[in-house]
């Protein structure tokens, strides 16, 4: 794998209508579809990997085991926010995205969510481990600057909305 794949891909994204409360909010459990749709389009327009087209030919891929989701901000309808993604940890049947909501500017975060994923054989569901080539591209993906620890979710989220403070402020000068 090319060493020079986006670690960290972003796209925009607009708050639909349907997908907000009466408050003009984007629905809580709607947050989940907008962050797995972008790590989606991330996944196959950054690293050309069509994720059902692997499942067939590997007859294995990722299931979701665990998310936390902090909401932090609102997402309005008819708002375009900015959505990042990455990947903070891996191991050999194991994987962590980070997935970021900001606002459009890339300053204020709205939510934050950590997937953990299994790998696990098809139709089955027992684990399994990534292939030699799967471990290749996670450690090429990997982003070492994020510290994951599985009880750290808090910290890392306290941790972001201070850098995005200081980024806002150096904005502001």
């Amino acid at each position: 794998m090319p060493s020079d794949l986006m670690q960290t891909p972003e796209t925009t994204h607009r708050i639909r209508f349907q997908d907000c409360d009466m408050l003009g909010h984007l629905n809580n459990a709607r947050y989940l579809d907008y962050f797995l749709n972008a790590r989606e389009e991330h996944v196959l327009q950054h690293y050309a990997l069509n994720m059902g087209q692997l499942a067939q030919e590997q007859g294995s891929g990722w299931v979701i085991t665990k998310h936390q989701l902090a909401y932090l901000r609102p997402a309005r309808h008819a708002e375009t926010v900015r959505i990042r993604t990455q990947v903070i940890h891996f191991d050999n049947s194991n994987l962590v995205i980070e997935m970021q909501m900001l606002r459009e500017d890339g300053l204020q975060l709205k939510a934050l969510l950590w997937s953990e994923m299994a790998f696990v054989r098809l139709p089955g569901g027992t684990r399994t481990d990534h292939s030699d080539a799967l471990m290749d591209l996670l450690d090429t993906l990997d982003v070492e600057q994020v510290e994951y620890e599985p009880d750290g979710f808090d910290d890392r989220v306290n941790s972001l909305r201070k850098q995005l403070k200081k980024a806002r402020k150096s904005e502001d000068e």
